[in-house]
């Protein structure tokens, strides 16, 4: 099923069983994914539906992580438990990360699928990386352990 499609589908739970915390927080997601459509319009557009929505609850991920550690710096504890709430309803849509001996793992593969030998080959490495393994591993984690790799 569709990203889009689940987030409709929690949307229309969470009003039929009044949950007003959960309608709010999936209402905010349903906003997100409106907004990138009205914005696709004109501009890039990813090439299939659901990598459209990943890209928008990828960025609601990163701005609730970052909310929640100004609000804990700044002593408002009740709202950063809120941004928690909404941070955990939007990972709840994510693909299930890797963890860090399947991701060792899975690079691995795609090192010894590309042939590659050092860091030279470090970039078509990473392409594979991305295009293979983009939704379920940060790039940044990634970029570390192809470095690691091929060194």
């Amino acid at each position: 099923m569709p990203i889009r499609d689940a987030v409709r589908e929690a949307l229309v739970a969470a009003m039929k069983a009044r949950d007003r915390p959960r309608l709010d927080a999936l209402r905010l997601i349903e906003a997100a994914i409106r907004n990138r459509d009205i914005e696709a319009r004109t501009g890039p557009r990813p090439a299939d539906d659901d990598a459209l929505v990943l890209e928008v609850l990828r960025r609601l991920a990163k701005q609730r992580r970052e909310a929640i550690d100004l609000y804990r710096q700044g002593g408002r504890c009740e709202l950063a438990e809120r941004e928690a709430f909404e941070l955990e309803l939007i990972e709840g849509f994510l693909p299930k990360p890797l963890d860090e001996a399947e991701a060792r793992a899975a690079v691995a593969t795609l090192v010894a699928e590309a042939g590659a030998q050092g860091p030279k080959d470090m970039g078509r490495v990473m392409g594979l990386v991305r295009e293979r393994l983009g939704d379920r591993l940060d790039m940044a984690t990634a970029s570390r352990l192809v470095r690691e790799l091929l060194a």
